[in-house]
């Protein structure tokens, strides 16, 4: 499975604001947003420059890309599943990357970043509908429970992970028990049960094009 597998904080770095990519660390004073707010590479500061309306388009797509960890062809097959369903585009958009299996992961305070979840996912430690699930991209619908597998039960990592993020706010469109360490999906997300810095009419003038 192809994935990015470079710095997190030069993705945010570019973008230009957070996107949580790392957990507590983007809480902390040793958020690289915070510490150095300028673009990548050895001439970053010289490239604050104006953007045209098309580079305002692309990072918007990419903030998107990157919240959610998404490569560029899967993200361009999520706009098209899009496009394709009734109702807004954009919406439709936000509402597929939020039904990802890692995200929801994420979502229910299970895993500290969608990274982090990803891994896990992968690594075998969670359940859909009682079923082993370990591939990230799996799309949820409503009805759906995750759960922490028999195997993830025995390991400390997810236990931590889970007391920790505990405080956390969990999405309406979710409902968590944390005592069985599992999570039912009631409903898809609305707009504005998405909290992320995304302005999704941008990506769907990008793709127009």
């Amino acid at each position: 499975m192809a994935r990015y597998t470079g710095p997190s904080c030069r993705q945010c770095r570019r973008e230009g604001k957070k996107l949580f990519l790392k957990g507590d660390r983007c809480y902390s004073d040793k958020c690289a947003v915070t510490r150095r707010a300028t673009i990548p590479g050895q001439h970053g500061k010289a490239r604050q420059r104006k953007v045209s309306e098309y580079g305002v388009q692309l990072r918007a797509k990419q903030s998107a890309r990157r919240y959610y960890g998404v490569l560029e062809s899967q993200f361009a097959k999520y706009y098209d599943m899009a496009e394709r369903k009734p109702g807004i585009t954009g919406e439709n958009l936000l509402q597929i990357l939020e039904s990802r299996l890692d995200n929801v992961v994420y979502r229910i305070g299970f895993a500290s970043s969608r990274k982090e979840a990803r891994q896990l996912v992968r690594h075998g430690h969670y359940t859909l509908n009682g079923h082993k699930a370990n591939i990230p991209s799996i799309l949820l619908k409503a009805g759906d429970v995750v759960a922490v597998s028999a195997r993830g039960r025995q390991t400390d990592k997810i236990k931590e992970v889970a007391e920790a993020n505990a405080p956390r706010p969990v999405p309406k469109w979710l409902d968590v028990d944390a005592a069985k360490l599992e999570a039912k999906v009631i409903e898809m997300p609305a707009r504005d049960d998405i909290d992320l810095d995304v302005e999704e009419h941008l990506i769907v003038e990008y793709y127009s094009k």
